[in-house]
């Protein structure tokens, strides 16, 4: 696990009260350098969620995750989902695209 993704996992765990968080490292699917640590898809799980529209739930995320975009994160995929929601669900997550401008390094 890399430095970048350790942070926003303690973060997002602290701060959420999560039940399940899969911080996925997607920057190899991008035209970046060899470990970057710039594009992420976040499944996160919390209770905290409740109430929420998705659009409010992600903002929830991004507001959190902010200062990591200011110094370097690029992209950041969330699925974002209440326990009773990821009860319900199959668990399976798409994968991502790959990026249209290369495959990586």
């Amino acid at each position: 696990m890399g430095t970048r993704t350790h942070r926003m996992e303690e973060l997002l765990q602290t701060e959420l009260s999560t039940s399940f968080i899969d911080i996925i490292n997607e920057s190899h699917m991008h035209n970046v350098p060899k470990e970057a640590e710039t594009h992420f898809k976040v499944v996160i799980v919390s209770p905290v969620f409740t109430g929420l529209s998705r659009v409010k739930r992600e903002q929830k995320v991004q507001g959190l995750l902010s200062e990591e975009m200011k110094t370097g994160l690029h992209a950041l995929s969330i699925i974002a989902k209440t326990p009773e929601e990821w009860e319900k669900m199959t668990k399976e997550i798409e994968p991502s695209p790959n990026c249209r401008g290369g495959y990586g390094k």
